[in-house]
């Protein structure tokens, strides 16, 4: 009974990281399918807009799951706050499912605008769905998206922990996960230049692959035809290793031990509150 039990209850986790993700992406690649595609809206809307989708993604899952939404975020998670390795495999396919699927929504209700914006889908509309270096058109090499994508993510990975910090000041009344949006619309806004500020494997894994499904043929390259789609995947997850590590050694260590609270979650105000009592 106990092991089945756990089993429901990993599905379920499952299940909130597929949907918190599939709302991510839902806004965040249908911002960007506007903006490219009909040109209304600019660089601020994107950013404001992934942020929302953060915010929200992480309200509808963030209690049964912890609301991770990032392959990078779970990994970190299990080398530096406990949550269990052997869920990061899950999680992660989870999170690319959802965006996987909350793309393919996009694709199809944006058909005719990106037809119309780029007959031939191509590089001109790709970065709708997954990141480029330099974002297509500035001179911004692969190993410099490389570069970029590990301090975006450090920087994600660094912030989620200090505002998720029961230890710490972390966000009362159940804001949580609006201050973890405005931290990835800080993040669109200073440091999008160079690599599309992915900072999540599922979120340029899952779009990229329902593009090339849908008729993009390059997707899996960027504009010089190198094979770019691993660096989005693989930069994230050392960044967020290295700014989880980073906020432990810096910031987490110095901190007064807190009451309890399951590994992995954003913590809950009356939990703690009960824990003070």
């Amino acid at each position: 009974m106990a092991e089945r039990l756990k089993l429901t209850g990993l599905w379920g986790e499952l299940a909130a990281e597929f949907a918190g993700t599939m709302i991510l992406i839902l806004f965040g690649v249908g911002v960007v399918a506007q903006v490219a595609g009909a040109g209304i809206g600019d660089h601020d809307s994107i950013a404001w807009a992934w942020g929302l989708g953060v915010t929200l993604g992480v309200y509808v899952a963030a209690r049964i799951s912890g609301a991770h939404l990032n392959p990078a975020v779970t990994i970190a998670l299990a080398a530096f706050k406990g949550f269990e390795w052997r869920k990061v495999a899950p999680y992660s396919l989870a999170q690319i499912l959802g965006a996987f699927v909350a793309a393919l929504l996009v694709r199809w209700n944006y058909t005719e605008v990106l037809h119309a914006a780029d007959p031939g889908l191509t590089i001109k509309t790709q970065g709708v769905f997954s990141t480029l270096p330099g974002n297509g058109t500035l001179p911004v090499g692969e190993w410099g998206a490389f570069r970029d994508q590990i301090i975006g993510t450090a920087i994600l990975l660094f912030l989620i922990l200090a505002v998720t910090d029961a230890a710490g000041t972390a966000p009362q009344a159940n804001l949580a996960p609006f201050i973890v949006g405005l931290i990835v619309v800080a993040i669109g806004m200073a440091w999008g230049t160079n690599a599309g500020y992915a900072i999540n494997p599922a979120r340029d894994f899952g779009p990229r692959l329902a593009s090339f499904l849908t008729g993009y043929g390059g997707a899996w390259r960027d504009q010089t035809g190198y094979l770019y789609f691993w660096i989005p995947i693989v930069a994230p997850i050392i960044g967020g290793l290295l700014g989880a590590g980073l906020y432990k050694v810096l910031v987490g260590r110095f901190l007064p031990t807190a009451g309890p609270q399951e590994p992995g979650r954003i913590p809950d105000q009356r939990v703690e509150e009960a824990t003070r009592g």
